[in-house]
């Protein structure tokens, strides 16, 4: 088990739930902006929120940004250490830094002993995109050893100025280097790991690539917190998100929707089904699992598990309940109307 740190009032690691992040497009020091996208970020369900710090106007944005949200503010900080120690007087709950690249070591003291005052931890953010030379000349190449390597020695710098309260992400856009990364990281040390599958990309991609490499570690016991990161809405990434999180098992704070594929067997308009199914359950909040199965073999039976679900035949279907038909010779445009009467007597 990986040792705790806190982010604001929320808890990291130690087996805290696994909590969700995302970061703001929005241009940091436009106060405004980046309050009502952080206010919409937090009613799709994020629970941690980044910002970019790339200079003294966002820097200075963040005491105001911090007083109009409910969840933690994380800054991220490149190059200029200063920006950080502003930050930190703002009142922000947790730095990402490359501790190498802020400077000299005098800086990197004067952000620990900053963050150590205010009891504000730390994230080393190693990334394949940005590894030290040093580190791709003895490797060759952007590795699982090499990310690993260069954690530590940003570890080392921190641990110097008697700083631990330490988190740890291994990015990079390769899936598989990624994952062996993290796999590595979990063997060697406690810290706290945030995942991630850097520039994923566009959700087609983006949302399959961390579904793998931050669904697959979560599966395996490996993380503690986790950024889905899409070019989109960052909205698109909470969604996403909270369907890993599902589909790891580790939560179900809302419905989940289990469909079949269709198959020479459907003599019913499925994927239509499925899809209105899919748009109502939107607004539905409770924990249970919905079925939309396309005929009587995957009906009942192979979705026994499911609280609810319908299932077609030849221009009707059936509804069901842990496995037993409730209400048969259903007309398929009434269907989704009597699952629903059901979901809400649940």
């Amino acid at each position: 088990m990986t040792k705790q740190i806190m982010v604001g009032n929320v808890p990291v690691g130690g087996g805290a739930p696994v909590a969700i992040q995302s970061m703001c497009s929005t241009l940091t020091h436009d106060v405004a902006a980046t309050v009502a996208q952080i206010h919409r970020l937090e009613a799709a369900g994020c629970e941690i929120i980044r910002v970019a710090v790339p200079d003294k106007a966002a820097a200075r944005a963040i005491g105001a940004i911090k007083e109009q949200i409910h969840i933690p503010l994380v800054v991220d900080i490149h190059f200029d250490y200063k920006l950080a120690l502003e930050c930190i007087a703002a009142g922000a709950d947790k730095v990402r830094i490359n501790p190498g690249n802020i400077g000299s070591e005098d800086r990197v003291k004067a952000v620990a002993d900053a963050c150590r005052m205010k009891n504000i931890p730390i994230r080393i953010g190693v990334n394949g995109g940005s590894l030290e030379k040093e580190l791709l000349a003895k490797y060759g190449k952007v590795c699982p050893e090499a990310l690993v390597e260069s954690a530590f020695g940003h570890i080392r710098l921190l641990n110097k100025y008697d700083f631990d309260d330490i988190c740890v992400s291994l990015k990079s856009s390769d899936v598989a280097t990624t994952m062996k990364a993290y796999q590595l990281m979990s063997q060697k040390s406690d810290y706290p790991l945030h995942l991630g599958v850097t520039e994923a990309g566009t959700p087609t991609m983006g949302v399959i690539k961390s579904a793998m490499g931050i669904g697959g570690l979560l599966a395996l016991g490996i993380g503690d917190t986790f950024r889905v990161t899409l070019t989109a809405d960052p909205c698109e990434e909470i969604v996403a998100a909270k369907r890993i999180l599902q589909a790891a098992g580790l939560r179900q704070d809302g419905p989940n929707l289990i469909s079949c594929p269709t198959c020479g067997r459907t003599r019913i308009n499925l994927i239509p089904l499925a899809n209105e199914v899919e748009e109502r359950l939107k607004n539905v909040h409770k924990p249970i699992t919905v079925a939309v199965m396309g005929c009587v073999v995957n009906g009942p039976g192979e979705a026994s598990a499911a609280d609810v679900g319908i299932a077609g035949g030849n221009g009707f279907g059936f509804l069901f309940q842990h496995g037993k038909v409730i209400k048969s010779q259903i007309p398929e445009d009434q269907l989704v109307d009597e699952l629903f009467k059901l979901v809400d007597e649940l």
